[in-house]
C-alpha cells in the first residue's frame, strides 16, 4: 500500500472513530459510518451525500450520529448535485431493496436509495460504497432487505445478484446454462472480489 494510500486509510479510520463515538447504537451506524469516512476523504464512488438529498443526509446524520454536524461531508459535496443519469435503473433497484425490507428503522429506506447509487459504479459493490469489507455488505443486506438476502444461497455477488434479481421481475433469464454453477461465466458472478 502507497504512503498515500496509507495516509487516506488513517484519515478515514479517523472520521470513523469520531462518527462511532457519537453512534445512536442502531444497526446501521457502522455501515454508514465507513461509508461516510471513506467518501469524506476522497474513497469509494458514491454521489454527493451518499446518493441522497441534502435533507435526508442530515435526517440520516441526525438519526445515527447525534450531535455530528452533517457537514463532515460538505467540503467535497457542497455543490456536487446528484446525477439523474440511469435514474430509471436506479428507482428501479429502491424499488427491488423497500419490497424486501425489514421495516424496522427510517435507516433502511436510507439504505435502499444509497446501495442504489453505489450499483451505478463501476468496482464491487461493497468497494464503491465506501465499505471496508464485502462482510460489512452482506450484513447490511441481511439486517435491512431479509428476505431479499435470503435469496442470495450461492453468495453471489452483491450487485449482480441485485440485477439479476430485476432481470428475474421482467422475465429476463440471461444465465447461458440450466443453472448458474455450470455456466461459463460463474466465476465472474461468484469468484472472488479481491
Amino acid at each position: 500500500m502507497s504512503a498515500l494510500a496509507l495516509d487516506l486509510r488513517h484519515e478515514a479510520e479517523h472520521v470513523f472513530a469520531r462518527l462511532m463515538v457519537r453512534a445512536a447504537g442502531a444497526g446501521n451506524d457502522r455501515a454508514f459510518a465507513s461509508m461516510i469516512a471513506t467518501r469524506a476523504t476522497g474513497g469509494g464512488a458514491l454521489p454527493a451525500w451518499l446518493g441522497l438529498t441534502v435533507a435526508d443526509f442530515h435526517g440520516l446524520m441526525a438519526h445515527h450520529f447525534p450531535g455530528v454536524s452533517p457537514d463532515v461531508l460538505s467540503a467535497i459535496d457542497g455543490g456536487t448535485p446528484l446525477t439523474l443519469a440511469r435514474l430509471d435503473e436506479r428507482e428501479e433497484l429502491v424499488a427491488l431493496m423497500l419490497t424486501h425490507r425489514a421495516g424496522e428503522s427510517p435507516s433502511e429506506i436510507w439504505m435502499a436509495h444509497t446501495v442504489a447509487a453505489g450499483c451505478m459504479a463501476n468496482d464491487h459493490l461493497w468497494h464503491d460504497l465506501g465499505l471496508w469489507s464485502r462482510s460489512e455488505l452482506t450484513a447490511l443486506m441481511g439486517r435491512n432487505f431479509p428476505s431479499l438476502a435470503a435469496r442470495n444461497t450461492f453468495d453471489m455477488k452483491w450487485k449482480r445478484f441485485l440485477y439479476k434479481q430485476l432481470c428475474e421481475i421482467e422475465g429476463i433469464h440471461a444465465c447461458r446454462a440450466p443453472s448458474c454453477e455450470v455456466c461459463v461465466d460463474y466465476h465472474v458472478c461468484f469468484g472472488s472480489e479481491d
